[in-house]
């Protein structure tokens, strides 16, 4: 067991998330890298539960490994019916991790459900989508962590019992705390929300989200909206569990008024640098990702590009406003008659849209992959609106690769990593952004970035500056509000022209600031965060 002398170390740690070796989007980043840092920490007792959806193919994040927690395993499929994989997630630190299948508990759903409303009156009648598929997960992933509870409970002898954390990521994994908190009052009970469920409704609603947050009524709003299941798991398992957390000063105070709960604590996302090339490495990727894209850029206009072109992009998911997107958009078309601007610009959307197959690059469309919604997608309709067609006048061209870059799209045919060193600059205008790791993770691979403080990191950076980030720190932070769209799309219009005017010599200490930057946000540094959320709670365990 962990020393009982270090306060903020439990002997176990298991987390949960849907995004557990499921690559879905940034949680999954902010668990993958954590793990090397928990497992240094508590070798062998950080363990990660994740669904096994994996029916028809072989999760390419996983490796089973049968001899793991094999006493348990076999006694829990035995007498408890628990079906799961045991093995590791293949990320660094290579933690012990169990994929859950859940399908099993479909049949009893009402019945959990029922328990679950007398217990913590928890709205499910109002669930649709992927409210019951999360629900039966976290409900399986609460049977794990009770199961292997009272197996190691009952292998001690003395009187000291080991101290359990059980960490759930967003209102997927509400229930399965819910269910721990009433079965078993000895393991601690964490739950981080990395955005409310109910902000990202109202904000992707276009609704101004900022300047009336403290009016709104989260219930009032999530009828209005029809979220009232996912607002209310949310926001009961907010109110129950020993230790609430979020990702950044500006969710917490979107939790306050949504969920009405203030936070315990706040966790900021780290980062590490494993996979992040360095030196002739990182010089030979920029290298080849900007042949690729220039290459790409030609084959769709029909026009040839030298080198020395500004390639700049943006991508995350396809959230139109919330990312920001369609500022992004409307700053290109600024620059494309901007007489100041003196180099050419390729601009890449990098957003995962509803992909149809890869297409054949000649001269026209400025994409990449045909959809299968072409007629109702919003970026091709804010272009096509705008009159963005990469005319050969243009001095700036848009180009839209609507697939999730995993290094076999079929056109691109390089990972997301591989692709993002050969920017020159990135642009996340986020309107709605918790934390922001694509921020981060540029200024990781040395390219400067623009952001709003709008996001967590947005806010983060200007922490560590002691005032707005500007471009030559490596990052620059724009004010955002609910209501200065033209504004944010000028200052990142100007910003680009800016940069585009710094010399070689320029660039290049721009671009060792942001690597500088980023080594602030290491989980080395962060992940004291985490050991004061672990003493929260287990404080609240014990009294």
């Amino acid at each position: 067991m962990a020393s009982r002398t270090n306060k903020s170390l439990p002997d176990y740690i298991f987390e949960s998330s849907w995004e557990v070796c499921n690559k879905v989007g940034g949680i999954y980043t902010v668990l993958s890298t954590r793990a090397k840092t928990l497992q240094e920490m508590l070798p062998e007792h950080i363990i990660f539960i994740g669904p096994d959806c994996w029916n028809e193919t072989k999760c390419p994040y996983f490796e089973e490994d049968e001899s793991l927690l094999a006493e348990w395993h076999e006694k829990s499929q035995k007498e408890e019916g628990l079906n799961m994989r045991i093995g590791r997630w293949t990320v660094p630190g290579r933690p012990i991790t169990i994929l859950v299948d859940f399908k099993p508990f479909f049949e009893r759903k009402n019945e959990i459900y029922g328990h679950l409303w007398e217990d913590f009156h928890v709205d499910s009648l109002h669930a649709y989508g992927d409210y019951d598929e999360a629900s039966m997960f976290s409900y399986a992933a609460g049977r794990v962590v009770e199961s292997f509870y009272k197996f190691t409970v009952s292998k001690i002898t003395t009187d000291q019992k080991p101290r359990f954390i059980y960490h759930g990521n967003e209102w997927m994994t509400g229930l399965g705390l819910l269910y721990v908190k009433k079965q078993l009052h000895q393991v601690a009970t964490i739950f981080t929300t990395h955005a409310t469920s109910i902000g990202r409704s109202i904000a992707g609603n276009n609704k101004p989200l900022y300047d009336y947050l403290f009016a709104y009524n989260g219930d009032q709003m999530a009828e209005e909206l029809n979220m009232q299941s996912k607002h209310s798991i949310e926001k009961q398992t907010a109110h129950n569990v020993d230790c609430f957390t979020t990702v950044s000063d500006i969710t917490a105070r979107e939790c306050l008024e949504l969920l009405d709960k203030p936070v315990d604590a706040v966790l900021p996302n780290g980062f590490e640098k494993d996979f992040v090339p360095q030196g002739a490495a990182l010089t030979k990727k920029r290298r080849e990702a900007r042949t690729r894209l220039i290459d790409i850029a030609q084959q769709l206009t029909g026009e040839t590009f030298s080198d020395d072109v500004l390639i700049v992009s943006t991508s995350g998911r396809y959230e139109f406003r919330n990312k920001g997107i369609d500022v992004f958009i409307e700053s290109m078309n600024r620059l494309r008659f901007d007489q100041r601007l003196n180099k050419t610009i390729l601009a890449f959307i990098e957003v995962p849209g509803w992909v149809a197959e890869p297409r054949k690059l000649t001269p026209g469309l400025p994409l990449t992959h045909w959809l299968h919604n072409m007629t109702e997608d919003r970026v091709l309709g804010m272009m096509d609106c705008l009159g963005m067609h990469n005319a050969k006048e243009d001095r700036v061209k848009v180009f839209f690769i609507p697939s999730y870059l995993t290094g076999d799209d079929g056109v691109v045919n390089k990972p997301y990593y591989d692709v993002l060193p050969g920017n020159d600059l990135t642009v996340y205008p986020s309107y709605y952004e918790p934390w922001g790791y694509t921020p981060l993770e540029s200024i990781a691979f040395k390219v400067p970035c623009i952001t709003t403080d709008l996001s967590g990191f947005g806010l983060w950076v200007n922490s560590v500056k002691g005032g707005y980030g500007e471009i030559e720190d490596g990052v620059k932070v724009v004010h955002r509000s609910d209501y200065n769209y033209n504004e944010v799309a000028q200052t990142i219009a100007d910003t680009i022209i800016a940069f585009a005017c710094k010399t070689a010599d320029e660039v290049k200490e721009i671009r060792q600031r942001a690597a500088r930057l980023s080594d602030k946000a290491l989980w080395s540094r962060f992940i004291q965060y985490y050991l004061n959320a672990y003493d929260i709670a287990l404080k609240k365990v014990t009294e």
